[in-house]
C-alpha cells in the first residue's frame, strides 16, 4: 500500500511540475515584447530615449531600438534588418517607400513647423531694421522677403542699426541650417526660400530651380561646414555657441519649454512663409507598420509626443493644452503664417545639390 501511495504522489508531483512549466511558458509568451529596429531623424532621438516612452511602448509589447541619420541620408543606408525608417518629412519618405514592400500609406503620427531661434539682441536688431516683427519679448515673425533681400545683398550685422552695441552681432547676416543634401530641415529651408524668392511659386522643373539657384547657393555657402542633423545646432545655440540665428523644428523649442528647461534669452521667430515637417514612418515590416500606427493612435504616446514638442496629427487640442503656459514663445495656431508647398523629392534633391555645388 505504501508503495502504491508513493507512486501516486510521484505522478501528482510530476504532473504539477509539468503544469507549472506550461503555465510559465504561456505567461512569458503573453508578456514578451517585439523588438523592432529603425532609423530615425536626430530630432526624435530624445523622444525614443525617454524612459516614459520606453515604458509606454513596452506596455504595448514593443522594444524599440533606433539609430539616427539625416533624413535624406537614409536613402543611402543598408536597411537590411530594419523594421522602419522615420525621416522628418514626406519627401524623403516618398523615396524610402520604394524600398518597402508593405502596402498602404505610411503613418504620419505628428508634425512640426520650421522656426528660427534667435538671441534677444539679434531679434530686436532684426525688428528694428524691418526684417522681423516681434509680438512680445520671446516670439515674433521673420519677414522672409526682406530677409532674403538682405541675404542677396550680402548685408552684414554691422550695417544694421542697433547692432553696434552687441559684439556677438558681426559678420554676414545669415541663418544656420543643416546640410540640405543630407538633412530634411535644411532642404525644407531651401524650399521655403525658393517659394518666396520666385513670387509664391513652387519649383516644379529645372527652369524654376535655376531661377533661384544663385540665391539658394548664397544661403548655404555663407554658413561654411554644416551639420547633418538639427539636434546639434540647437544644442549649440542653447549653450550660447555659434550663430545668433538658427533654423530648428518648433518641436525642439516646445520640448525645452514643456520640460521646464532654461530657455535663456531665446526668441522664437516663425518665418511668415514656412514649411511644416510631417514626420512620416515608412514601415519595412508588418511590425514597423504596427509601431507607426500605434504612435498616432495611442493616447499615452500622443501625450508623450506633445511633451517632446510635436503636434499630433488631428489632435491640435492636445498640443494647445500642453503648451498653454508657453504662449509667450509659441504661436499655437500658427496665426499669420503661410505654409509653402514642398516640391517633389526629385526637384528638392536638385535644388539642394545646386545650392551645395
Amino acid at each position: 500500500m505504501k508503495r502504491i501511495v508513493g507512486i501516486v504522489l510521484a505522478v501528482l508531483l510530476i504532473g504539477g511540475v509539468v503544469y507549472a512549466l506550461a503555465a510559465g511558458n504561456n505567461q512569458d509568451q503573453g508578456t514578451a515584447t517585439k523588438t523592432v529596429r529603425g532609423v530615425i531623424g536626430s530630432e526624435k532621438a530624445e523622444f525614443f530615449a525617454d524612459p516614459d516612452v520606453v515604458k509606454a511602448l513596452a506596455d504595448k509589447g514593443f522594444t524599440v531600438k533606433t539609430e539616427t541619420s539625416g533624413s535624406w541620408d537614409m536613402e543611402q543606408l543598408p536597411l537590411t534588418g530594419q523594421d522602419f525608417v522615420f525621416p522628418a518629412a514626406k519627401a524623403p519618405a516618398d523615396e524610402l517607400r520604394k524600398k518597402s514592400k508593405i502596402p498602404g500609406t505610411p503613418p504620419r503620427p505628428f508634425y512640426s513647423p520650421l522656426v528660427v531661434v534667435a538671441h534677444r539682441a539679434a531679434a530686436e536688431v532684426l525688428a528694428g531694421n524691418g526684417l522681423a516683427v516681434l509680438s512680445g519679448k520671446s516670439s515674433g515673425t521673420l519677414r522672409m522677403g526682406p530677409y532674403l533681400d538682405a541675404a542677396k545683398a550680402d548685408r552684414t550685422w554691422q550695417q544694421l542699426k542697433g547692432a553696434a552695441g552687441h559684439a556677438e552681432l558681426s559678420g554676414t547676416l545669415f541663418i544656420t541650417s543643416t546640410d540640405p543634401v543630407a538633412s530634411n530641415s535644411g532642404a525644407l529651408y531651401l524650399a521655403a526660400a525658393s517659394y518666396v524668392a520666385d513670387g509664391g511659386r513652387v519649383a516644379a522643373d529645372d527652369a524654376a530651380v535655376a531661377r533661384t539657384a544663385p540665391l539658394l547657393k548664397k544661403l548655404i555657402a555663407v554658413q561654411g561646414a554644416q551639420q547633418t542633423g538639427s539636434d546639434a545646432p540647437f544644442r549649440d545655440f542653447i549653450s550660447g555657441v555659434g550663430n545668433p540665428l538658427v533654423l530648428v523644428y518648433e518641436s525642439q523649442v516646445a520640448s525645452l519649454l514643456v520640460q521646464k528647461q532654461n530657455a535663456g534669452d531665446l526668441v522664437v521667430l516663425y518665418p511668415d512663409t514656412t514649411v511644416s515637417s510631417d514626420h512620416t514612418l515608412v514601415p519595412l515590416t508588418p511590425e514597423g507598420r504596427e509601431l507607426g500606427e500605434l504612435l498616432g493612435t495611442d493616447k499615452r504616446l500622443r501625450e508623450l509626443a506633445v511633451r517632446h514638442g510635436f503636434r499630433p496629427q488631428g489632435a491640435a487640442a492636445e498640443f494647445t493644452a500642453a503648451t498653454a503656459p508657453h504662449t509667450d514663445f509659441l504661436n499655437q495656431t500658427l496665426t499669420g503664417i503661410r505654409q509653402a508647398p514642398v516640391p517633389t523629392s526629385k526637384v528638392l534633391h536638385e535644388m539642394a545639390q545646386r545650392a551645395r555645388s
